[in-house]
C-alpha cells in the first residue's frame, strides 16, 4: 500500500500544476491583508476641534486664518495633548458677543481662564483637505472614540468563531467548496459595508467579513498544502505568508490614489469577486476527497495533476492509504493539554506566544494611523520587512533550529519597541529603522509559533492543540486595537511600552521549550514529555556513530599499512 505523499511524489510533488495553483491561493491571500489591514486606512483620524455655531460667520468677518481662529475660539490643550482641546469648546454665545476681531474674548474680565467649558453638542470640523473616513462620517472622536477600536475587535471576534465553523465545514463539504462560498458572503459583505448608511451596519458587516474571511484563508492555505509532497509544504506556507506581506505593501497605494473610505473599500473588495472563478482553475484537495470515500473524483484530480507536470499514475484508488480519524480510544481535550508537567509548560509558553503575536503584530501596523506621518510610506516599508523575516526561517530552522530563531523573534520585538520609546521625535528615520526590526522579530514569531506548536503534541492532539492554542492569537486581536489606540490618546508611546514587555516576556519564555530540530514528530503523550530527553539521545547516539565511524576508519588504515610492510 502507498501513502498519499507517495502518490503526490509520483505525480509530481511540486510540479506546474501546483505552482499554477499556488499562484492563484496566492492572489487571495494578498488581498486577505487588505482585509485585515485596510481598516488603518478607513478609520483615518485627521485633526478636529468643536464646531461652535457663529465661529465661521465670525471669521469670514474678521478675514481669520485657520490658526487665528483656533488661537481665538479655542481652549487651549491640556500638557502632553494637542495644542487646542479636541473635547471641549467655550460654552458661549458667538453670534451674541461683543468682542472684536483682535480679541473676541475681550469682554470677559479675566480672559478665557473663567469661560466655562462644554461639551461638541453641535458636533465637530475637522482639518481642510482631509478625506472622508469612517472616522469623520460617523464623528467617531471623543467620547465615541472607543467605537474605532470596537470596529476592529468585532473583526477579530469574528475571525475566532469563524475559523472554528469554518473548519469544520472544510472538513465535512470539502476545502474548495468552502473556500468560495467564504470569498462570496465576505466580498457580498463587503460591497454592503461601502454602503453603510450609519455606525451600526458598518460593525455588522466587518463582523461578517470576520466570520468568514479568515476561515475561507485558512481553507485556501489547507487545499494547498494538499496538493504537495510533505517536504515542500513548510516553504509552501512561508510563501503563503509573503504573499500577505505583499498585499500589505500593495495597500498604501491603493489608499493613496484612493482615499476617501467607501471608494478605497470598494477598490479592495470588488476584485475578490474574480476568485469565485476558481471554481474551474483550482480542483479539490484529492486527499480529502479520498478521505470522503470519493475515489473515482480524486483519481481523476490526481491523473490531471499527474498529465500537467508530464507524470503517469499508475496505482489505483484502493492502493492508496490515507490518514483516518477512525480512533477513538484517545479523543483530545483542553484537559490533555495540561495534564502532565512537560506538557502544561509547554501548553503555557505557547499561548503566551500566540497571544503576543497577534498583539503586537497587528498593534504595529494599526500604530501607523496614530503618528501623523506618511502613513502611506510607514506602511510600505511596514510589509517590505516581513518579507526578509521569511527568509530568515527559510534559511535557520533547518540549520539552527527552532527554538533560538523563536526566542529571538520575540527578544528583538520587545527590545525594540523599548528602544523606540527613547528615540527623539527629531530623529525620526532612526525611530523608524528600530521599529521597523520590532516588526521583522515579531513577524519571525507568528510564523514559528505555528511550526513549533504541531512539534510539540502527539498525533492525536496536534491538530486541536494548534487550534485551542491559536485562541489566544485571536483574543490578542481583539485587545490590541484597544492598547493602541486608548493608551495612544493618554501617551503616544505608552503601547510601545506594553509591546515591548510582552514581547520580551514571550521571548525568554520560549527558552524553557525544548528543541525540536532533528526530533521524530511525538505519537503518544510520553513521547511529548520527554522530547528534550529524546533530543539528548539523539545526539549522544549520533556522537557515537561518529566516533564508531571514525575508529573503524583508523583501524582500516592502520590494517592496511601492515599489508603494505608485509608486503614489502
Amino acid at each position: 500500500m502507498a501513502t498519499f505523499d507517495d502518490v503526490l511524489v509520483q505525480i509530481g510533488g511540486f510540479g506546474q500544476y501546483q505552482k499554477v495553483v499556488f499562484f492563484l491561493i496566492y492572489l487571495s491571500s494578498m488581498t486577505f491583508s487588505h482585509l485585515y489591514f485596510g481598516f488603518v486606512f478607513l478609520a483615518v483620524t485627521p485633526d478636529h476641534w468643536c464646531r461652535s455655531p457663529g465661529v465661521t460667520e465670525l471669521r469670514d468677518k474678521c478675514n481669520w486664518s485657520l490658526e487665528q481662529e483656533k488661537n481665538y475660539t479655542l481652549p487651549m490643550g491640556q500638557s502632553g495633548s494637542s495644542s487646542y482641546r479636541q473635547c471641549e469648546k467655550y460654552d458661549i454665545d458667538w453670534n451674541s458677543s461683543s468682542g472684536s476681531c483682535q480679541n473676541p474674548l475681550l469682554f470677559i474680565q479675566n480672559g478665557s481662564q473663567d469661560l466655562p467649558l462644554t461639551t461638541c453638542q453641535d458636533g465637530w470640523v475637522f482639518e481642510n483637505g482631509s478625506f472622508p473616513s469612517i472616522v469623520t462620517e460617523f464623528e467617531l472622536v471623543c467620547a465615541d472614540a472607543w467605537k474605532v477600536d470596537l470596529t476592529q475587535a468585532c473583526l477579530n471576534v469574528g475571525f475566532l468563531f469563524g475559523t472554528i465553523i469554518m473548519g469544520y465545514a472544510a472538513d465535512t463539504f470539502g476545502r474548495k467548496l468552502c473556500f468560495l462560498f467564504a470569498t462570496f458572503v465576505t466580498t457580498v459583505s463587503g460591497l454592503l459595508l461601502a454602503f453603510s448608511p450609519n455606525y451600526t451596519w458598518f460593525v455588522i458587516f466587518r463582523t461578517v467579513q470576520g466570520l468568514f474571511s479568515r476561515g475561507g484563508w485558512l481553507c485556501g492555505y489547507v487545499l494547498m498544502t494538499e496538493l504537495v509532497a510533505s517536504g515542500y509544504r513548510r516553504t509552501a506556507g512561508i510563501l503563503h505568508q509573503v504573499s500577505f506581506s505583499f498585499g500589505i505593501m500593495l495597500l498604501p497605494a491603493i489608499a493613496y490614489f484612493v482615499p476617501a473610505w467607501r471608494n478605497l473599500q470598494l477598490a479592495i473588495t470588488i476584485p475578490n469577486f474574480l476568485f469565485l472563478t476558481y471554481y474551474w482553475l483550482v480542483p479539490e484537495s484529492p486527499r480529502w476527497m479520498l478521505s470522503q470515500k470519493k475515489d473515482g473524483e480524486a483519481m481523476k484530480v490526481l491523473q490531471q495533476v499527474a498529465r500537467r507536470n508530464g507524470h503517469t499514475l499508475s496505482m489505483k484508488a484502493e492502493a492508496i492509504t490515507v490518514e483516518k480519524n477512525d480512533e477513538k480510544v484517545n479523543s483530545p481535550s483542553i484537559v490533555q493539554l495540561v495534564r502532565t508537567p512537560q506538557m502544561r509548560k509547554h501548553t503555557l509558553i505557547l499561548m503566551v506566544n500566540w497571544f503576543t503575536s497577534a498583539l503586537v503584530y497587528q498593534g504595529l501596523v494599526m500604530r501607523l494611523g496614530t503618528l501623523g506621518g506618511n502613513i502611506y510610506l510607514d506602511f510600505f516599508i511596514s510589509g517590505a520587512v516581513e518579507i526578509p523575516a521569511s527568509v530568515i526561517i527559510i534559511l535557520v530552522i533547518e540549520r539552527i533550529g527552532r527554538r533560538l530563531p523563536f526566542a529571538a523573534g520575540g527578544l528583538v520585538s520587545g527590545g525594540s519597541c523599548l528602544i523606540v520609546v527613547f528615540i527623539p521625535e527629531s530623529l525620526t528615520w532612526l525611530k523608524t529603522a528600530v521599529a521597523c526590526l520590532g516588526r521583522l522579530g515579531i513577524t519571525v514569531v507568528l510564523e514559528m509559533v505555528c511550526f513549533v506548536n504541531t512539534e510539540l503534541y502527539p498525533t492525536f492532539l496536534r491538530n486541536f492543540a494548534v487550534a485551542a492554542c491559536g485562541v489566544l492569537c485571536d483574543i490578542g486581536g481583539v485587545v490590541s486595537p484597544f492598547i493602541v489606540y486608548r493608551l495612544a490618546a493618554i501617551w503616544i508611546e505608552m503601547p510601545l511600552v506594553v509591546f515591548g514587555v510582552t514581547g520580551l516576556f514571550a521571548g525568554v519564555l520560549v527558552l524553557l521549550l525544548p528543541e525540536t530540530k532533528g526530533v521524530p514528530l511525538p505519537d503518544t503523550i510520553e513521547d511529548a514529555e520527554n522530547i528534550r530527553r529524546w533530543k539528548t539521545s539523539a545526539l549522544k547516539t549520533h556522537y557515537q556513530q561518529i566516533v564508531q565511524h571514525s575508529t573503524e576508519t583508523h583501524n582500516m588504515k592502520d590494517t592496511d599499512a601492515v599489508k603494505v610492510v608485509l608486503s614489502s
